[in-house]
């Protein structure tokens, strides 16, 4: 499956801990950054692909549940350290779950919003990861 876990640098002293994201970290260039924050206990979030956009996800409190399917196997990973991050790469579809109380998802996005890099109908999404 085409995700990915990247450590992020992580500077730690008395004074509390600093991570650092710049370019070297994430492979691709930033155009967009957005969290997710005060989810409702039960909630969801995601449940989409993208034809072209990569995403970097971070669990800056708290965590979550990243389940990933690439139309043949599904996966779970599980984001509780910020010091972590997890790349999706385009054609994976991810669905974002089990939120924790206090808990910020930030989104680090290879592109502006587009609405037609977006594949939202499950079955669409499995067509089209086939014909890839």
């Amino acid at each position: 499956m085409n995700v990915k876990i990247i450590e992020i640098p992580k500077i730690t002293e008395p004074r509390g801990n600093l991570s650092i994201i710049e370019k070297d970290i994430i492979p691709f260039e930033i155009n967009r950054v957005y969290y997710l924050y005060d989810v409702p206990s039960g909630s969801e979030r995601g449940g989409h692909s993208h034809k072209n956009l990569l995403e970097f996800l971070i669990a800056l409190s708290g965590s979550f549940d990243v389940v990933l399917n690439d139309g043949k196997e599904s996966k779970t990973i599980t984001l509780n350290k910020p010091y972590e991050g997890l790349l999706i790469n385009p054609g994976i579809w991810r669905e974002l779950n089990n939120f924790s109380s206090g808990s910020v998802c930030l989104v680090i996005a290879s592109e502006v919003y587009e609405e037609e890099d977006y594949i939202r109908d499950f079955e669409e999404f499995v067509n089209f990861s086939n014909c890839k």
